[in-house]
């Protein structure tokens, strides 16, 4: 009975502790898992509650101008000294002032005449003066008259403001060049016209070509039209119009 009893005993005991292992296992990894969410748990509330905080309080202490009272004494500040500049060569001396002597007064004669207005202008002047006063007025007339040729001769800006647009009172077909009519050739040229305010056009720039044949032809006919000039405030102005001629030879038929 003895030997039988000795290893069931052992069998119980290793039953009984693998049962006990796994209880206390569980129990241990829930523990750990509370202990785990518990520390989590405060820090997160730490950082939020670290958020709701208000901000400090800052006091600020305000003060009246007067009540700042007189600014500190400088008196016990040592004076900055001045340096001292030497004079080279003698000091000159103090200058000494006239007195001044009465001068008895010049007799005038109360018989004298003074000239009169129309006088003055008929008298002439020397010869050298004259001669400079009007080649004085012969200059400022050239300056005159070359600003005025200067404005007449520059060409307009690219956009000049009006009111009313240049009309065409005649215009000038442009000569079809032979050498484009034997090829078949075909084309549209843009010119740009320069229209004083007279209505003459002094200059023509191509724009736009469709060949080159066709600028001279362009050039020349368009320097033939006539306008009625732009006005602006019911004044003409230069200004620059933008014309197209097309060549076709349907039209030469």
């Amino acid at each position: 009975m003895s030997e039988i009893a000795v290893p069931l005993k052992g069998v119980l005991e290793v039953h009984e502790l693998k049962k006990n292992y796994q209880k206390y296992y569980t129990v241990a990894l829930v523990i750990a898992a509370v202990i785990h969410f518990l520390l989590v748990g405060i820090y997160w509330a730490s950082i939020y509650f670290a958020k709701e905080e208000a901000p400090p309080v800052r006091v600020v202490r305000v003060m009246k101008y007067s009540d700042l009272g007189p600014p500190p004494s400088i008196t016990g500040a040592a004076a900055a000294v001045a340096p001292s500049v030497s004079v080279a060569g003698p000091v000159a001396a103090k200058p000494s002032v006239g007195i001044p002597v009465p001068v008895p007064d010049a007799e005038v004669s109360l018989e004298a005449a003074f000239a009169t207005q129309q006088e003055l202008s008929s008298v002439v002047g020397p010869v050298g003066e004259k001669s400079d006063q009007s080649d004085n007025t012969v200059v400022d007339q050239v300056i005159e008259e070359d600003i005025v040729i200067e404005e007449d001769d520059a060409p307009p800006p690219n956009f000049v403001p009006f009111e009313k647009e240049p009309q065409v009172i005649k215009s000038v077909d442009p000569v079809y060049p032979e050498i484009a009519r034997k090829a078949g050739v075909e084309g549209k040229v843009i010119a740009h016209l320069w229209i004083d305010k007279k209505g003459q056009v002094r200059e023509v720039k191509i724009i736009k070509s469709d060949s080159d044949i066709f600028n001279q032809a362009v050039i020349d006919a368009a320097k033939q039209w006539t306008f009625a000039p732009a006005l602006m405030k019911n004044g003409p102005v230069a200004v620059w119009l933008a014309v197209p001629f097309i060549f076709s030879l349907k039209s030469q038929q």
